[in-house]
């Protein structure tokens, strides 16, 4: 629960799936997956460990380490193994893919749990870290090979989205122990909407890089449908459709 295991395990899932799209040797992406699910866990435990006193004073039930079910001793010798274990697996897969997913993938997510989640520049983080995973797959399978601009965009634009609904649930926690981030500075009413505006965008901007392959519109119709109808239920429901909306991306571009 601490690690936050769902959205990690899906961030690596749809790494993976990156990798079969790019032709990646079984064994790479193996490695690849190692490298990105380690280093989502070593997120995930130091946002928590960061925010134990914030979410103790908002009697979060659903955080092991503000609940006590979990000893910050334990987080910290989690975090410690899991550290090493993602610097091992992402120079197994090279030194450039290494260099990306450790700095711009791992740094820019380290750097949000640290300070940037309270200031408006929140989104950027999450604009870097997932625009960073295509070029970590891509530099995997060739060091001097990077992915399409437009391929980039769409993986940062999903990132961002996915933040913004991720936040919504916590808004008012956040609210009442200083956390000031763009979701909280969209509010409740306008996140559905943007959140919305930029999964489909994204996945425009995929179908219109790949004009040529006509049954992508079909894709991108699925996409809005799922955008209509998680957005504006609630709880984890609309976090959830943009995963959702990830996989279908990805999807298109493993059958493209």
């Amino acid at each position: 629960m601490a690690g936050h295991t769902i959205p990690a395990a899906a961030v690596t899932l749809l790494t993976a799936a990156v990798g079969v799209a790019e032709d990646l040797e079984i064994g790479s992406i193996a490695i690849l997956m190692v490298a990105v699910f380690s280093g989502q866990l070593v997120v995930g435990w130091t946002n928590d460990l960061i925010d134990r006193e914030r979410d103790r004073q908002v009697g979060r039930t659903d955080k092991p380490l503000a609940s006590g079910d979990l000893s910050p001793t334990t987080a910290v010798v989690a975090v410690g193994v899991a550290g090493v274990v993602c610097v091992v697996a992402s120079l197994a897969c090279g030194l450039a893919a290494a260099a990306v997913h450790l700095v711009l993938g791992i740094g820019s997510a380290l750097a949000y749990n640290a300070g940037l989640k309270s200031t408006y520049l929140s989104w950027l983080p999450y604009f870097v870290a997932f625009g960073s995973l295509p070029v970590v797959v891509t530099l995997t399978a060739d060091p001097t090979y990077l992915p399409p601009v437009w391929m980039i965009a769409v993986s940062g634009l999903l990132g961002v989205g996915a933040h913004l609904l991720n936040v919504m649930p916590d808004l008012d926690d956040d609210a009442a122990t200083g956390i000031t981030g763009l979701p909280h500075r969209l509010g409740a009413r306008r996140i559905p909407g943007v959140a919305a505006g930029l999964l489909i965008g994204a996945t425009a901007i995929a179908v219109v890089a790949n004009s040529q392959v006509m049954w992508l519109w079909i894709g991108l119709g699925v996409v809005v449908v799922i955008a209509l109808t998680t957005m504006r239920r609630s709880g984890r429901a609309p976090f959830y459709g943009a995963i959702a909306i990830a996989g279908v991306d990805v999807t298109m571009l493993l059958l493209t």
